[in-house]
């Protein structure tokens, strides 16, 4: 049972309420790097005899990476892709990273899926995450390594865009040492997105470690 809080004055993202259908349509447009992404995001989604548990992806936007991996809950600032994700079949919840409207330690996993760059305040996101998520629950965080080919564009590009110009890109190194500090252990990762995003015609294989992919997936262990 998920019990929900209560989330007064939350802020809106004004880029992803007024683009939300160019955000959403993205996704068509740029099929193989979404399903390369979606491959390695559902690498860490541990499957039983129970099925993968309950799951809450944070910044869930219109639900394009939640309905796939079965993941049934998903907050985000945004009404307007609220509204989308809900089509989906997503349970939708009004909420921001830095104070999740839910009791502790009530999912078994939680998906962070680009979202981390657009967050307040990381640390105070990693220890709301590790506050709601069951013991040995993990964190599945995927975001652009900022040292990679794709990070480099979009920081040198980052004003010209909707929405990475309110983006702020973290390296690996970075994130490791904001999950550890908050206590989260036992890391695994993976990467894809290999090259320009115009060469990309088939998804993509992961693989492990980082550094030549520009999309990094870290799992992280309560």
């Amino acid at each position: 049972m998920i019990h929900y809080g209560e989330v007064a004055n939350v802020p809106v993202i004004e880029p992803f309420e007024e683009y939300c259908s160019e955000y959403d349509q993205w996704f068509d447009e740029n099929r193989f790097i979404y399903l390369s992404e979606l491959a390695a995001l559902r690498h860490f989604i541990r499957a039983d005899e129970w099925g993968v548990g309950i799951g809450m992806e944070i910044g869930v936007g219109t639900g394009r990476f939640a309905a796939p991996l079965g993941i049934g809950v998903g907050v985000d600032p945004s009404p307007r892709m609220g509204e989308v994700a809900s089509e989906r079949g997503i349970s939708f919840v009004s909420g921001v990273a830095e104070s999740l409207p839910f009791r502790g330690e009530e999912f078994d996993f939680v998906l962070m899926m680009v979202t981390i760059c657009f967050v307040d305040d990381v640390k105070k996101a990693f220890d709301e995450v590790y506050r709601v998520l069951k013991v040995n629950g993990y964190l599945i965080v995927g975001f652009i390594d900022k040292y990679s080919f794709l990070g480099r564009t979009y920081l040198h590009k980052k004003e010209k865009s909707k929405f990475y110009r309110y983006a702020r890109f973290y390296s690996v190194d970075e994130v490791i040492a904001g999950l550890r500090y908050t206590g989260f252990n036992d890391f695994k990762m993976i990467q894809t997105i290999f090259g320009g995003l115009e060469g990309i015609t088939a998804v993509q294989p992961f693989r492990a470690g980082h550094g030549d992919g520009s999309f990094v997936v870290i799992q992280a262990l309560k």
